[in-house]
């Protein structure tokens, strides 16, 4: 990974340094050309910048009030951001995280799988399995599905309710009884760990991707392995599935992606694309659909997040820009309504909106008070009278767990009631130079300097 120049980043530890000295929040300054994706050239001439320009906010919000105002930016909503719980728990590092039917699920290098409330994350109890190291988590209605240390997948059924919370295991992947008819080399295993997973609803089918380089469909009603095959030559890190053609996306550290379908009629997979932009390992993918776009994101560990739009007619995938503003490996991506969250190894997860009909990006917010890398996120939409609202759920390899709520307000509606619009600096403010966050870890701050590789 390429690295900033050593002046920069210790300017970051000491500005921390100032920061846990003063109890007052530090506010981002924004740039456009920071902030903004770099797009087609249409986007970047003169008559076009002229009308996107952002306003700064300069001042910390009243004492009062929790929420904190992301930077104005025309024409885009104005943007609330508070973080509602932060906890801790001495269960090593979580990896990952899944929402389902109003329960939060956390795995850790514990061998307890957690299941939280929602939206006040009051625990409700966890699934316990022989072994931990929960590196990927997936639900789907009143199933969940775990992966685990021993390189197997494990089904349960997951019941909540207003005041209980019960949960069976139904199986594991592959079953038991597989393991008296088939020896420890057969595909039928993986044998390395399982990083992520995928469900195609539409067929039933399970899809796990592993660092052993292959991708596996499982069929869910007979617990059986219906396909295997390598996918990358390298580790398979994240796995998403179309839901309206069940199309397979994976990423591998080998800086590529891959498209596959299921061949008409067969179980077996064929590869009907690569797309390899950047040069870098890929980390994560998330995949937003609407009537009328379907947009793949990538995240990678060169900080930038790549972004594909599929053509109506012919399927194919066009590579349409990239969003610059991490400064290290981007981990984790969610995308929800028109808002992609891009968690990464500088510690911050920022939000990022597509503006309606084009490929046009803008960053309306960088959520900065984990002090490691963002190794997971998971997104919910809340909907309300007046605005438009987000769960965000993090964790990082700092071992804490937060959730944030996030708001979208309005075009007509600004400022909320309790802000004073003489916090903010009036539209002819000059935008001043962008400074990346400075919530960086001193300690992380040193390891990267020292170019030690942890292990993500």
């Amino acid at each position: 990974m390429e690295f900033y120049e050593r002046k920069s980043l210790y300017s970051f530890i000491e500005e921390e340094k100032m920061t846990l000295q003063s109890p007052i929040h530090h506010h981002h300054i924004t740039d456009y050309d920071h902030h903004h994706v770099q797009c087609s050239p249409s986007r970047h001439s003169p008559s076009n910048n002229n009308s996107t320009h952002a306003i700064s906010v300069i001042q910390p919000p009243s004492p009062e009030s929790p929420w904190t105002l992301s930077p104005l930016q025309t024409p885009s909503p104005a943007l609330l951001y508070h973080c509602v719980a932060s906890l801790h728990r001495q269960e090593g590092n979580i990896y990952s995280i899944a929402v389902s039917r109003g329960i939060v699920f956390t795995g850790s290098d514990s061998n307890r799988v957690r299941a939280w409330r929602q939206p006040d994350c009051v625990e409700r109890g966890f699934l316990k399995a022989s072994c931990g190291e929960v590196r990927a988590i997936l639900a789907y209605g009143n199933m969940l599905f775990t992966s685990h240390k021993d390189h197997k997948v494990r089904m349960w059924n997951i019941t909540p309710s207003s005041e209980s919370f019960m949960s069976r295991k139904l199986s594991t992947l592959p079953k038991r009884s597989s393991f008296f008819l088939f020896p420890r080399t057969s595909t039928y295993q993986h044998k390395d760990c399982v990083s992520c997973m995928a469900y195609y609803h539409a067929e039933g089918l399970l899809y796990t991707g592993s660092w052993d380089k292959t991708v596996k469909a499982w069929r869910i009603s007979d617990k059986k392995c219906v396909d295997s095959f390598i996918a990358h030559d390298d580790n398979v890190n994240a796995i998403v599935v179309n839901p309206e053609d069940g199309c397979v996306f994976t990423c591998s550290s080998d800086a590529s992606i891959k498209v596959w379908r299921r061949i008409y009629g067969q179980r077996s997979h064929t590869l009907t694309i690569t797309l390899k932009f950047q040069p870098s390992a890929v980390n994560a993918l998330a995949l937003s659909l609407s009537t009328n776009s379907c947009f793949l994101y990538s995240g990678s560990s060169d900080g930038f997040v790549n972004f594909w739009e599929k053509e109506k007619m012919s399927g194919r995938f066009n590579h349409r820009g990239f969003l610059q503003g991490h400064r290290f490996a981007v981990l984790c991506l969610v995308a929800i309504d028109k808002l992609i969250f891009s968690g990464s190894e500088d510690t911050t997860i920022r939000v990022w909106r597509r503006e309606e009909g084009s490929c046009f990006h803008e960053c309306l917010a960088v959520l900065d008070r984990h002090r490691g890398p963002v190794r997971c996120l998971a997104a919910s939409l809340e909907m309300d009278k007046v605005v438009k609202g987000f769960m965000i759920y993090s964790a990082s390899l700092d071992q804490s767990f937060k959730v944030w709520r996030v708001k979208l307000l309005p075009e007509e509606k600004k400022v909320p009631f309790d802000y004073d619009m003489e916090l903010f600096e009036p539209k002819t403010t000059r935008i001043m130079e962008y400074e990346m966050s400075p919530v960086l870890s001193p300690s992380w701050v040193e390891k990267k300097l020292q170019g030690n590789q942890l292990e993500l």
